[in-house]
């Protein structure tokens, strides 16, 4: 097995400790630091979906996903020399009412990883939140806006309504997260949806460009 598949292996079973051995094996073995981020998100994808199937719980998940931010911890320098010029800043929280940051964390790694400079607010974050980071940080080109519950959609829209009310330009709001379709964005007047982490980072590079 190679490396870069051992380390998504270990990332799905939640080894921390190995996990950032691993990568650096991986990179040692000549492994682009894109594509050994690549492979612990599609072992995150796998756990999520077992999350989803109820094959797995909340612990089994956090652990996961605390192994690949120990990975990702070894990449940081190699990301950053590959994305050598900054597409600018980019905001990103999870909606007020929703304490969920899993899959806003993947997405904050995979749009950093692009070359965006990541400001994280957190999670159960009011508009207001969104709009004074806006306005405190140079650069911004990209608002990342996460809703995970159903029953947090409103206040996703709520969010993108408050942005948009302030009148504040030279940015694109991109949203997402497991309730949120494209139809729904299209609805709040989102400019762009992505259903996962990598395509968010495609996504993120492609509307800042048009």
């Amino acid at each position: 097995m190679a490396k870069i598949d051992e380390v998504k292996e270990q990332v799905i079973i939640g080894k921390t400790k190995i996990v950032p051995g691993l990568v650096q094996e991986a990179l040692n073995e000549g492994s682009a630091a894109k594509d050994i981020l690549q492979a612990m998100i599609d072992g995150m994808k796998i756990v999520g979906d077992r999350f989803s199937a109820g094959e797995i719980y909340v612990p089994e998940m956090l652990i996961a996903a605390k192994a690949m931010s120990k990975g990702v911890e070894v990449l940081k320098p190699m990301l950053s020399a590959e994305a050598s010029t900054s597409l600018g800043t980019c905001i990103i929280g999870t909606v007020e009412g929703d304490l969920h940051d899993i899959g806003k964390n993947l997405v904050n790694m995979m749009i950093g990883s692009a070359g965006f400079d990541m400001v994280d607010l957190g999670v159960d974050q009011a508009p207001n939140k969104f709009i004074e980071a806006i306005k405190n940080n140079k650069n911004v080109k990209l608002v990342a806006c996460s809703a995970l519950l159903t029953t947090t959609l409103p206040a996703l829209k709520k969010t993108v309504d408050a942005i948009k009310e302030t009148g504040l330009s030279g940015f694109k709001i991109i949203v997402g997260g497991a309730p949120v379709t494209q139809k729904f964005a299209d609805e709040i007047g989102a400019d762009g949806y992505a259903p996962d982490a990598g395509a968010a980072a495609e996504k993120a590079k492609s509307i800042i460009a048009a």
